[in-house]
């Protein structure tokens, strides 16, 4: 992989996208968490995916313009397999950071995120949306 001006570019885009879907992962998560009094790996969990399909369309049209809608389904399902193990790596690093080192629930959850991001970039940009 050649370090060239459009994968920099997707890598920005993807990390808007990100931050993006941090808020509505945080906002899901609280909701579930504080709101709904949910278990905090359920409520965590609850947030990853509803982040990850907004970020897979997001990331679809915006940052990969991908536009073919007939293998929209294969091509989600990658994305959500990316996702999936980006979600057992996230919730092992939460409980490492927050269960085990005694950090904040939601300061580890900052750091899980960041941690699974660079998964996440690597895993669409090679297998998801390769052209």
């Amino acid at each position: 992989m050649e370090l060239s001006s459009d994968l920099i570019n997707k890598f920005l885009k993807f990390g808007l996208v990100g931050l993006s879907g941090v808020v509505v992962d945080f906002g899901v998560t609280w909701g579930c968490k504080e709101k709904l009094h949910l278990h905090k790996y359920v409520a965590n969990s609850l947030g990853f995916m509803v982040a990850t399909v907004s970020n897979y369309l997001l990331n679809k049209f915006w940052t990969f313009h991908a536009v073919g809608r007939d293998a929209m389904f294969i091509e989600f399902s990658k994305f959500f397999g990316i996702a999936l193990v980006g979600l057992l790596i996230n919730n092992l690093i939460l409980y490492v950071v927050h269960e085990k080192l005694g950090l904040n629930f939601y300061l580890a959850k900052v750091f899980a995120i960041g941690m699974v991001a660079i998964w996440n970039f690597m895993g669409n940009y090679i297998y998801t949306f390769s052209s």
